[in-house]
Order: structure tokens, then sequence, then C-alpha cells
């Protein structure tokens, strides 16, 4: 299959080009950065740069590369509202529509659990993909109304368009979004003091390569059983993420200084994945075992700098 991976120089992007290359896929990275070098792969991956806010850069790269797929991997969140807009909103639309009148089989992209706000507006319940969305900030907005915009060209184009929900997505190289829990895995594994404020703040945790994987497989599925998939993954408090991290280094200093008693301050972490796993047949290694590759990764690259 020739895949193009928009978004494929960001932090999952780079790792779902070089999983789609190893299983011999021909894969295009396109991006605005177009920065990756992928040289190791050699023809089996080209890199272009491409602004995905942008109609007439997206429906030149896609007619030029011809996918049989897409997988859409770029976002933006932040304050400004209307340059989140062009990316999110409208960007999102250009990928839709330029797969429509390019023929591609089968698109799939990132949407968010933060299209479901708080876990509070749920209980403390597993929330499905059928339960309606309550978001609580701009970007939770945008991914509603993504798949939204998913569903009219799928039910009036007759197009397969397919959303992945990831929670929070942990690993060494993630600097953007929320990274509480990713600091504070790394900074003691350099040695470093690490202060957070919240001790039981819960996030579902899932690791960049175990999401890569799922925007892979689904996207090399021609029509997938669902429109929307959670993916899931371990729900941990702070406090649980500094245990595993002690277990790997015991004087790590992880200063947790009080807890939150507040369920309002708790962004959703309890998803029903079920559909994911048992369709496509993925399991997750556990969490500790990621946060003692995270550890070691981090040291070595310490060590080699």
């Amino acid at each position: 299959m020739v895949i193009c991976v928009i978004g494929g120089d960001g932090f999952i992007g780079r790792r779902v080009v070089r999983l789609l290359a190893a299983e011999g896929h021909e894969v295009v990275s396109l991006d605005v950065s177009a920065l990756s070098s992928f040289a190791d792969l050699g023809k089996q991956v080209r890199v272009a740069r491409m602004d995905l806010s942008n109609f007439e850069d997206v429906i030149a790269a896609v007619s030029m590369y011809k996918p049989d797929a897409i997988i859409s991997l770029s976002y933006l969140r932040n304050d400004l509202p209307r340059q989140a807009f062009r990316l999110n909103i409208l960007g999102m639309d250009n990928c839709f529509e330029v797969a429509r009148l390019c023929d591609v089989e089968h698109v799939v992209y990132s949407s968010s659990v933060s299209l479901n706000g708080f876990q509070s507006s749920y209980g403390q319940v597993k929330i499905k993909e059928t339960d309606p969305p309550a978001p609580m900030n701009q970007y939770g907005v945008h991914k509603v109304f993504n798949e939204w915009q998913a569903l009219e060209y799928s039910e009036k184009h007759g197009m397969t368009i397919t959303g992945i929900r990831p929670p929070y997505v942990s690993g060494t190289g993630k600097l953007t979004g929320m990274v509480d829990h990713v600091e504070c895995i790394v900074k003691p594994a350099l040695g470093q003091k690490v202060s957070l404020t919240y001790s039981d703040t819960m996030r579902c945790l899932i690791h960049v390569d175990d999401v890569a994987e799922v925007f892979a497989r689904v996207a090399l599925v021609k029509k997938p059983r669902h429109a929307i998939y959670n993916t899931g993954g371990e729900n941990l408090s702070l406090d649980d993420i500094a245990s595993m991290v002690r277990n790997v280094i015991p004087d790590a200093e992880i200063d947790l200084r009080f807890e939150c008693g507040n369920e309002d301050r708790t962004g959703a972490y309890m998803f029903d994945n079920s559909r994911l796993l048992t369709e496509f047949g993925l399991r997750y290694m556990p969490f500790q075992q990621r946060v003692a590759q995270m550890i070691e990764s981090v040291r070595r690259e310490a060590a080699a700098a």
C-alpha cells in the first residue's frame, strides 16, 4: 500500500512512518516542517513539505503520490484561536475533501478524548465512543466538529473515514501539551528533582509506540467496523507514576505537594476501548515496563550527548 502520513514529522507521526515502512509499505511523510530524516529507509519513505491548512498544498501532494490511505495526525493545541481553527478545522476538512476528490480508500484521523472534557461529566464509569461529548476547551470543540464532519463525508459521499481518540500520550520526546506525566519520569532519569502539584491527578496514559501501532493497524484495514475508536490506556495517578519511577530509581526526587480533592480538575480518564482491542487484537505493554524503557532511553541519550 501507499500511505500518506500527514504530520509525519511529529511525535507520533515519526513512529507511524517507520512502523509502516518496516512492514513493507510505501510511505510519504507530509509535514509543514519536513525536518525528519528517513534516509536509512531508502526510497521506501519519501518526505515532502505540505501545509495542511492550504488546500492547494494538500491536493497537489495527494494527487502526486496517489495514496491508498491517509493518516492525518496534525493538530494544534494553543491559545491562539485563529491558528488553531486553521489547522484543526480547515486543515482537517482539506484532508477529507481532497481524499474525496482523489478517491482515497481510507482516511484515519486523530480525534481526542478532549471532546469528553471532565470525568465528572460521566461519573465513575468507562466512557464509550457512543457517549455524548462534553468538551471544556477550544480543542475539544474542534474535535467534536472533526468527528461530525467525518460523519457527513462518510454518509453523503460513501467514504471510509475512521477517527482515533488517544488519551494522554507518553514518551521521552513529548514536549507539548500536558507533560507532567512525562516530566515525572524524565527528570529523575536525568538526576533532576521534579515538583508536581496534585498527587491524585488522574491520567489515562498510552505510550507513543502503542498509539502509533493503533493508527497503523486501523489504516491497513479498508473498512473498519466502526467510525470511532477509543484507544484507552492505563489509568494512573501522578502518585502511581512516581511509585513506578521509584521502583527503578529508589532515590528519585519527586515532590508531590498535595491532593487535588476536586473532581472538576480531572480530565476524562476512564475509557472503554473494547471495540478497538477486540477488532484489531491489540495489547498494550504494562506502563511500568514503559517507565523502565523511558528511563533507560533518557540515560542512554544523555550519555551519548
